[in-house]
């Protein structure tokens, strides 16, 4: 009789002590713009790719909450005299969320892949610095040529072409995180799936329903695991920016990475500091199809440029949130000095006016032959309203605008695919504050971000010419050069500069704002 008592009382202590334990479990809501097309970081191109990829994985580097890089699986690294080599040493309590440990070998198995031809990396060319990486990504040496070399389990060499200033910083990327090579091996391409994803960072993918959520649980093989304060992380895909703000006044969202601007007045009003707009290194454009024949004259691409009113967008459309831009790469950027600016941005809104009409003419384009085009969005009120404004300003030229709207997987997998389109909504976030990480999207081989199809040969010589240059000074000489090409030719219409929006619950600890805008769930917390 005692023995049973003592049953039912631990029995009941041990259920009382799950319940609590299942009350206590601290979830982050957080709203991610949409559905990851990969979540192979091999493969991946977007944003909101990446903010799930640095929950997972873990690269040599990683992102204090204020964005700024601090070591990651590398405890410490020392560059040679000439920059030219790279030495890292691992940390030894790194470990993959099977409890495997971390080593160097893993790095160079995952640059290596990423660098195959055969893994079909888009975005391959961002570790294009690394020494060999451009000629084994074009099938031109073997994989195993490439300027990687684990020394030992705990020791990393990286070879460079020539030195790079933004390297590290460059390591922080999405592409520059492990993969596990033995789910690799064994997998294949399904390593990402939930049931067979092995990763070393702060959380693992514990499931995906596409159009509801991505959930994450806590690793606890992290080597920080003691000061991760989230049990679990709940992506929620959220393209309707006016579903997302209702959702995050319901309290359903913790944070969402995007709000509708013709809210903004509202959400200040209402919101108080929990709706944030801070300074971000990106611009927001239209590309232009080079192949099209309508835009193949240089006068049409500038007519069209010319005729936007950027103020009224960033103004009006975008309530403040972002700024008039007027060059492709943002003001303030590292090793940069003033944007090359188009010769229009002084001109009244009239005369640029007066002056597209001309050139449109000039071209051929009248009543008689209207100047026909499409523009292409992805899904957002935000980028609907930026396009319809933009059909208005060019319907005094004559043109005549369809509008042509798909969700953002599909959207980008057109532009990267190289399908058929005429005008296409885009935006580039610096991946590093640096004008290269720019000025690369529309080298000629580009094939995952020259969404334009543009190819000029001396483009591409000036930013060969700058990846060999080591002196800052000459190196942003040639690099003002190539944007004065850029902002010439208009391979992009840009925009508009970023600004950030975020909605953040007071509840939340942890949220920093910064330039790049990444917020890493490893440093938030969630209070009562």
């Amino acid at each position: 009789m005692i023995n049973t008592m003592r049953a039912t009382a631990l029995a009941a202590a041990l259920l009382a002590a799950t319940s609590m334990s299942a009350l206590a479990a601290t979830e982050y809501h957080r709203g991610n713009t949409a559905d990851p097309e990969t979540l192979d970081q091999h493969k991946t191109s977007t944003i909101y790719e990446a903010h799930i990829l640095r929950d997972l994985y873990e690269g040599l580097v990683a992102y204090s909450s204020e964005g700024k890089i601090i070591p990651g699986v590398a405890e410490e690294w020392t560059a040679s005299d000439d920059g030219l080599v790279y030495t890292f040493k691992l940390r030894d309590d790194a470990k993959w969320s099977n409890g495997d440990p971390v080593v160097a070998d893993d790095f160079e198995f995952s640059l290596r892949r990423i660098m195959n031809p055969e893994t079909g990396a888009k975005y391959a060319n961002i570790l294009y610095p690394i020494k060999n990486a451009e000629a084994v990504n074009k099938g031109e040496m073997k994989v195993e040529d490439l300027g990687v070399k684990a020394i030992d389990d705990h020791t990393l060499e990286i070879s460079l072409e020539a030195a790079t200033p933004y390297f590290i910083d460059l390591l922080g990327h999405q592409t520059g995180l492990p993969v596990h090579p033995a789910s690799i091996e064994k997998f294949g391409n399904d390593f990402v799936k939930s049931e067979n994803i092995v990763t070393n960072g702060p959380f693992v993918l514990a499931e995906f329903v596409p159009n509801a959520h991505i959930k994450a649980v806590k690793n606890p093989n992290y080597h920080d695991a003691a000061n991760v304060k989230l049990d679990a992380v709940y992506y929620h895909p959220t393209e309707d920016r006016s579903a997302a703000l209702r959702r995050f006044q319901a309290g359903e969202l913790d944070t969402n990475n995007d709000a509708p601007t013709e809210q903004v007045d509202f959400m200040r009003e209402e919101l108080g500091d929990q709706f944030r707009v801070a300074p971000y290194l990106g611009t927001y454009y239209y590309a232009l199809n080079h192949e099209d024949e309508n835009l193949a004259k240089p006068e049409v691409r500038q007519a069209l440029s010319m005729a936007i009113d950027r103020e009224f967008l960033a103004d009006e459309i975008w309530g403040s949130t972002m700024v008039a831009g007027y060059s492709f790469i943002p003001p303030g950027i590292g090793n940069y000095g003033e944007p090359a600016y188009a010769d229009y941005k002084d001109m009244s809104q009239i005369d640029r006016e007066e002056k597209a009409l001309e050139l449109l003419e000039a071209a051929g384009y009248s009543e008689d032959n209207p100047l026909k085009l499409t523009i292409n969005y992805n899904t957002s009120e935000n980028h609907k309203n930026t396009a319809v404004a933009i059909a208005d300003m060019w319907s005094p030229l004559g043109v005549e605008v369809s509008l042509i709207n798909t969700d953002t997987k599909t959207h980008y997998a057109m532009l990267r695919d190289r399908q058929d389109f005429d005008v296409a909504r885009a935006g580039w976030i610096g991946d590093y504050s640096d004008p290269q990480n720019f000025l690369f999207m529309v080298e000629s081989d580009n094939d995952g971000f020259n969404y334009s199809r543009y190819d000029n040969p001396e483009y591409d010589a000036l930013m060969e010419e700058a990846a060999a240059t080591i002196d800052l000074e000459k190196r942003a000489e040639i690099l003002k050069q190539a944007e004065e090409i850029f902002m010439r030719d208009l391979p992009f219409i840009p925009l508009m500069y970023y600004g950030s929006m975020n909605l953040v619950s007071d509840k939340v600890s942890g949220f920093e704002d910064n330039l790049l805008n990444i917020h890493p769930s490893r440093w938030i917390s969630i209070s009562d």
